[in-house]
């Protein structure tokens, strides 16, 4: 979608307004079709304003883009072309990022990694040894810029393609000890944030950031996380986003490792070597799954999923879907994209399979298939 100058000026007026959360900023969009007219609606009609409603002064909007030039940095809008696909379809997406750095990174298959922030010695390595193999496999490295495990998973993708969200704005160094490191991702990664420039970090600026590290992500790593902790948050995002979750296993004497070990429980993928990870990634990229719309591509929507030739009206006849199986457990997400059918009605059918010893049914609602010895 191409937005006029003024377009976009509205938009970011509405979404700097008080009152207005991205939430919101969509539900007013879905109605008036543009932030200009939802902005003319909101005037003329008090009544209507949400609670402590402040509209964002066209000042304050210059004042800003100033700011966002003078840094070198650059505003990308939800719907335009370059705006990252997965994190779009989130419910809460933000309706406009501040990026710095290298955009095509986006183009990437991107694992969001988090973790302790006081994380151990050993925790630190291993980070660095499975973000740097991902790296190589032009993997994208999607973290917060912590202390700790954010830390090690930077500086470990730093030239070949990392991403730092950002809870405050771009321009904001936190915590101080990571300046050069932020520095260096501005210049061969890429920084994102969704906060005005000059903003600094509050408390609950962290879970906002939270959602867009799992948003840009097809999966998630969490490494060494307390059992209350924000990774943990991080990762019930993921989890709501449809996104895989993957965990290291730790020492049940160690608190840090309390949050991994039941996210293991509960179903996440277990995380040895980075090629526990590639290979989930593999049977994505087999299917071609969507990763992110190329920066390159023209604003008009194009097909995300290749369905190998299965349509919708071939939907009744289910045995098909065991050509999309192999030995390799595939999330019954994917599988439902793939297929054109509901997760729901695939599980039904997938049932007298299971029984009939033809699929393998795995943690967290993956599927692979058992193959005879003639087949």
């Amino acid at each position: 979608m191409m937005l006029t100058d003024a377009e976009k000026i509205a938009r970011l007026r509405l979404i700097r307004s008080e009152g207005i959360g991205p939430v919101l900023f969509s539900r007013l969009l879905a109605k008036h079709t543009t932030a200009l007219a939802a902005i003319k609606h909101l005037e003329n009609n008090p009544q209507n304003q949400p609670k402590s409603f402040l509209l964002a002064s066209h000042e304050v909007i210059k004042q800003e883009l100033d700011k966002i030039e003078h840094y070198g940095a650059h505003l990308i809008f939800k719907d335009e072309a370059h705006y990252p696909e997965l994190l779009a379809e989130i419910s809460d997406a933000p309706p406009a990022l501040l990026v710095k750095g290298r955009m095509e990174i986006l183009q990437y298959v991107l694992i969001g990694v988090v973790g302790a922030r006081n994380a151990s010695a050993s925790g630190m390595k291993l980070t660095h040894q499975i973000c740097a193999a991902l790296a190589t496999e032009k993997v994208g490295i999607v973290s917060g810029l912590a202390r700790g495990i954010d830390t090690a998973s930077h500086s470990a993708s730093l030239t070949t393609g990392t991403i730092a969200c950002l809870a405050g704005g771009l321009d904001v160094i936190y915590p101080p000890e990571n300046a050069v490191l932020h520095q260096k991702i501005a210049e061969t990664g890429l920084l994102i944030s969704e906060m005005p420039m000059g903003t600094k970090p509050q408390a609950r600026h962290f879970p906002r950031r939270n959602r867009i590290i799992s948003g840009l992500s097809s999966g998630l790593l969490v490494i060494e996380a307390a059992q209350k902790s924000g990774s943990l948050i991080t990762a019930r995002y993921a989890a709501d986003q449809g996104r895989d979750v993957y965990a290291v296993p730790g020492s049940p004497l160690d608190p840090r490792s309390a949050g991994t070990n039941q996210l293991l429980k509960d179903g996440a993928i277990l995380v040895r070597t980075a090629e526990d990870i590639l290979c989930e990634i593999d049977t994505q990229r087999q299917f071609h799954l969507p990763v992110v719309k190329s920066i390159s591509q023209p604003a008009e929507k194009h097909p995300t999923y290749l369905t190998a030739n299965i349509t919708s009206k071939a939907a009744a006849q289910i045995d098909t879907l065991l050509t999309f199986l192999t030995s390799n457990p595939l999330h019954i997400d994917d599988i439902a994209r793939v297929a054109n059918i509901s997760p729901e009605k695939i599980l039904s059918e997938f049932l007298p399979l299971e029984i009939e010893g033809k699929i393998e049914r795995h943690s967290g609602n993956r599927f692979s298939r058992i193959y005879t010895k003639n087949e």
